[in-house]
């Protein structure tokens, strides 16, 4: 059952201006009867002023005349017809005043202990900046020295639902993560094997990969005739080309006989003649 604002300065204005019991106004206050009782006595609540509910909106006159007719009657609140403030979606959480030195001891906690936390999952966990994170982060933080990494539930600064459930989506983040360079690493070793090549080696740092050196060729030398076999011959002649005629002077068939050539005796004989 919702309460009214202030509880006690609420209760402190009925005891003083109804005829309600004690038992009415512990219930629609949330409070115990004898508290209510103690009020009535000035034992409680001493100093407190009282709050008029029916200026608040919280009761009405009608509903304080119903259950003042009637002791087993219970109040109810009076439904509201100002329109609610919109919760806003997005946008930094709101730190109080005395809470916000002690968010650097929780980013601290974070970063500690859980390394899979984003920059963004912490800055809506703690309601920091970026900046801040990555000082604290890279130990450049101005006050680095005095920090003492504490939880940020402990410190109040989210609850531990909200821890749980950004440490959730980061784990499986990095899951997501891991399944995608596994299916990389597969599809490229497949692509390879399908090209024939396995995949290179990585090289150490600072050194390249070094190719083989080509194979040196060496001349080729001719093939050494010898006494036995002598120099390559020329292709054999057949028997029509290698005949030779009996007289050698003879022409082939159809042509004209040339004179044999002269020899030494056959000039001496001419030049005596002639002579």
């Amino acid at each position: 059952m919702p309460q009214p604002l202030m509880p006690k300065a609420t209760a402190v204005w009925l005891i003083d201006n109804t005829t309600l019991t004690f038992e009415q106004i512990a219930d629609f206050c949330g409070m115990h009867s004898l508290e209510v009782q103690g009020i009535a006595d000035g034992e409680v609540a001493i100093g407190i002023v009282g709050a008029d509910p029916v200026d608040s909106g919280a009761l009405t006159r009608e509903e304080i005349k119903r259950c003042e007719g009637d002791p087993n009657a219970r109040l109810e609140m009076a439904k509201v017809e100002l329109p609610l403030p919109v919760a806003r979606a997005k946008g930094p959480r709101y730190t109080p005043i005395s809470k916000r030195q002690d968010r650097p001891d929780a980013i601290a906690w974070l970063i500690a202990h859980h390394e899979e936390l984003s920059d963004a999952q912490i800055s809506r966990l703690v309601g920091t900046t970026k900046p801040t994170i990555n000082a604290i982060r890279e130990r450049t933080h101005w006050n680095m020295q005095n920090l003492k990494p504490q939880s940020p539930v402990k410190l109040g600064l989210c609850t531990q639902a909200e821890l749980v459930h950004e440490t959730g989506r980061a784990q499986r983040a990095a899951e997501r993560r891991a399944k995608r360079a596994a299916a990389e690493k597969r599809k490229a070793e497949q692509a390879a094997a399908e090209q024939g090549t396995a995949p290179a080696s990585e090289a150490p740092a600072g050194e390249t990969p070094t190719e083989p050196a080509p194979a040196e060729s060496t001349p080729e030398t001719a093939p050494e005739s010898t006494p036995e076999t002598g120099p390559e011959s020329a292709p054999e002649a057949t028997p029509a080309e290698t005949a030779i005629p009996s007289n050698p002077w003879q022409t082939p068939m159809g042509g004209e006989e040339t004179p044999p050539p002269e020899t030494p005796e056959d000039e001496a004989e001419r030049t005596g003649e002639k002579s």
